[in-house]
């Protein structure tokens, strides 16, 4: 019998794999990613944009391309280094190819980065916002810069002369470093000088300037300025800036946690590892001679094609710093209209946000609509005597953060508070520890996340005892509780009293305290497990209305698509005849219009004044099935962290998410659409077409729906009624299941809250338990509709 032989083997072996992937509809994520940020720096050239405006999305451009180098070219570079390397699923590249790629791409985005900001920088030095620079500097200034340096940076720096006797030193990641050539008073070879710009002090220097107008200096432009008094008798031949990016895309989980170590402890060591980690890049500003230049990157162990020059400041993050120092007569001209977030006009804060959330679900829309009802509702639980536990899952917080204050007070008021803290929220690390000490030390109980999961859900629970019943409020958001970025990013919030979904968010929080990621929910979607056979079940259904000649439609809005499985789902989806439209702010590794694979899939992205960070998926042509979420389609949210998917229940709430999707659909002024080739160009204008932004046309709307509450509430009445939003209800189309059981009291004894001198007065209206609404037309709908999720979950109707 002969033996096959090794071509035979292969050719058997292929035949049992998976037919091989179709990348003609598929791009690279980095690339992608690139693009987006080019689209940011669009902003910057966006003439409409007021001129500082313009200045901030600069710096942001080049911060987003900071944290792009350090995690993902970072990650990637250390791929590069296997010898067998492993290969993208979306556009078949190896990892060093695609670093190769990614360089290949980085001289003209910084090109057109560098050019845009002196431009704006022109401009604004023209209306009285002056930089000085050392080769400028006025007499007087030069005097003030001299005086400042011998006063105030002197004292602090400590200039470095590097030679065989003094190794080079570890340059810590996104520092700055004034460094320059030196030349010896002896027969020595040329040194390398380095001083470290501090840290410790203001960057930005005030410089005496005329009335109405501001000028300043910067701090490593101070050092520059006095640089031949640093050095003693060693004369600098050359100068420039220098700033070192270094991977960041360190596994917390794959560390190890030695025995015995408090998880904080193990969070801070890998904190200061980052800080020492392989360089991936090196920015220079200014000129160094090629020995200078050489010498820096052969110590940094860089290639040529991991430097970058630039005649700019490196670090734009003092750009916002500025903000407040524009003269007033000035600030009109150079920035956004002030906006400040407007009450929700179906909530009355004179009243109690516990009572009404019991009544109706309630849905908050960041940062158009302030936060206020969600912290004041967890502040009013704090001092609550009905309130036995507060639950909640923190990812970002804001450094003073009001919620966090309302957490303590609960704990010392005798509440049961569990805290679920990610510490591994990368660059939010060191907040997210420091804050886990306090909310421990009030006595909350602090959890983390599972390992190798990062727990980036957004859910909080209240729960109340009246009489012998339990209630419970549960809180979902699509972005954190973070008082800070509310006020920036777009994000929705649910209020709700629905008791399926307390039930599923109680039964979330038990198995996250036992580390258990394969609950069974019957409303919410839950990753790593069942998240994404949700979509891929709503996706489904849309494919069998189209294949049996019915309409059918899906919408998706998230921040990144990666997940190949989804995108491959989404492309059957549109040979079905399934229409999909999707807002990605991001990336996008599908591309749409590609004939016969995605020729019905549309993508569009907003980048504007706010960032857009809500998720939404939505099922049918009505969109009758609508989840909003933490969680973007991609593999590190669908398979990698905990996530939530909660479905939108209340006809009223639905119908302001339907209306949001509309009026984001409709912008053709910050909207750009992606095409076949995945490039991004603007949405074209039917003629006669008006402009349309979105986030400007939700700004008015927030304020006219406010304004509109406040006129129709009534002259003094016991129980004024919170104006109704200016909405159009969308007919939710279910399955009818039999109405869900009530929540049974749990065997649950808690000690009555100590009275405390931080204890406030119980506010009114919460002396007696809420009236119970007996079982009806709500109940048995809300019912309904919970078959028709509990269907495309789980695929059962029983």
């Amino acid at each position: 019998m002969n033996m096959p032989s090794k071509i035979e083997k292969k050719q058997a072996a292929a035949k049992l794999r998976k037919p091989p992937r179709d990348f003609s509809y598929t791009q690279n994520r980095e690339l992608s990613w690139l693009r987006f940020d080019n689209r940011v720096l669009d902003e910057a050239f966006d003439e409409s944009v007021p001129l500082f405006e313009r200045l901030k999305f600069v710096s942001i451009f080049e911060s987003n391309l900071d944290e792009f180098l350090m995690v993902r070219v970072g990650g990637l570079s250390d791929l590069a280094e296997l010898k067998k390397q492993p290969v993208d699923n979306k556009s078949n590249m190896t990892a060093s190819e695609q670093v190769d790629a990614v360089m290949d791409e980085m001289p003209g985005l910084l090109t057109r980065w560098e050019s845009i900001f002196k431009n704006i920088e022109g401009k604004l030095d023209t209306l009285g916002v002056h930089r000085a620079r050392v080769d400028s500097l006025t007499p007087e200034e030069r005097t003030f810069v001299t005086r400042y340096f011998q006063a105030y940076v002197s004292p602090v720096i400590s200039p470095l002369v590097i030679d065989p006797r003094h190794p080079f030193p570890n340059l810590r990641n996104g520092a700055l470093y004034l460094a320059c050539g030196l030349d010896g008073v002896t027969d020595e070879e040329s040194l390398l000088g380095l001083i470290e710009i501090p840290a410790s002090m203001n960057r930005v220097v005030e410089i005496p300037s005329p009335t109405g107008t501001y000028s300043y200096i910067l701090l490593e432009d101070v050092i520059l300025a006095c640089l031949d008094s640093c050095f003693g008798s060693y004369k600098p031949l050359d100068r420039a800036l220098i700033r070192v990016t270094r991977n960041a895309d360190i596994d917390p989980d794959g560390e190890g946690v030695e025995e015995e170590e408090d998880y904080r402890q193990h969070m801070k060591r890998i904190l200061k590892k980052r800080l020492r980690l392989q360089p991936v890049v090196l920015a220079v500003s200014g000129s160094l001679e090629k020995s200078t230049l050489k010498t820096i990157r052969k110590a940094l162990e860089l290639s040529r094609r991991s430097v970058f020059t630039c005649d700019i400041p490196l670090d734009l993050g003092y750009v916002f710093g500025i903000e407040g120092k524009i003269p007033e007569h000035l600030r009109n001209e150079l920035l956004f209209t002030p906006f400040k977030p407007q009450p929700n006009p179906t909530i009355d804060m004179a009243r109690s946000i516990r009572e009404q959330v019991l009544q109706h679900d309630k849905l908050l829309f960041y940062p158009y609509e302030a936060m206020n009802p969600f912290l004041d509702l967890v502040h009013e639980a704090a001092y609550d005597p009905e309130c036995i536990s507060l639950r909640i899952t923190l990812y970002r917080v804001a450094k003073q953060s009001r919620l966090c204050e309302s957490l303590i007070d609960a704990a010392e008021n005798g509440k049961e508070v569990t805290v679920l803290m990610e510490l591994r929220a990368r660059f939010d690390e060191q907040n997210n520890i420091e804050w886990a000490e306090r909310l421990e030390e009030a006595g909350c109980t602090v959890i983390y996340g599972s390992e190798g999961f990062k727990c980036h859900s957004k859910i909080c629970q209240l729960t109340y005892r009246e009489g012998m019943a339990l209630t419970r409020l549960t809180l979902l958001g699509t972005g954190n509780f973070n008082e800070k970025t509310a006020k920036l990013y777009s994000d929705f919030m649910l209020m709700t009293a629905h008791p399926g979904i307390g039930e599923d968010a109680n039964l979330f929080f038990r198995n996250l305290s036992l580390g258990n990621l394969h609950g069974d929910y019957r409303f919410l979607g839950v990753a790593p497990v069942g998240l994404k056979p949700l979509i891929i079940r709503g996706l489904d259904r849309e494919i069998q209305r189209a294949l049996a000649g019915e309409p059918a439609r899906v919408f998706f809005k998230l921040n990144s698509l990666t997940d190949r499985e989804v995108i491959d789902k989404i492309a059957e989806a549109s040979c079905a005849g399934v229409r999909v439209d999707m807002i990605i702010r991001g990336i996008s590794c599908l591309k749409p219009g590609v004939p016969g694979k995605t020729e019905n899939v549309h993508v569009r992205s907003i980048v504007g004044r706010f960032l857009e960070h809500a998720r939404v998926y939505a099922f049918g042509v009505d969109s009758d099935m609508i989840y909003l979420s933490s969680a973007d389609m991609m593999t590190r949210n669908t398979e990698h962290r905990v996530e939530i998917a909660f479905p939108v229940l209340d006809p009223t709430c639905r119908a302001l998410v339907h209306e949001y999707m509309g009026m984001q659909l409709r912008d053709n002024v910050k909207a750009r659409s992606l095409t076949s080739d995945g490039t991004w160009v603007p949405v074209e204008r039917a003629e006669g077409e008006k402009p349309f932004n979105s986030q400007e046309a939700l700004l008015e709307r927030a304020y006219r729906n406010a304004e509109a509450a406040v006129e129709a509430k009534p002259a003094p009445a016991p129980e004024p009624q919170p104006a109704t939003p200016e909405v159009q209800k969308v007919q939710a189309t279910v399955i009818e299941p039999e109405p869900a059981p009530a929540p049974q009291p749990e065997p649950q004894v808690t000690k009555p809250a100590p009275e405390t001198s931080a204890r406030r007065e119980k506010p009114a209206g919460k002396t007696k338990a809420i009236e119970r609404h007996r079982p009806g037309r709500v109940r048995m709908g809300l019912g309904l509709i919970g078959l028709g999720l509990k269907t495309l979950i789980t695929g059962k109707t029983k």
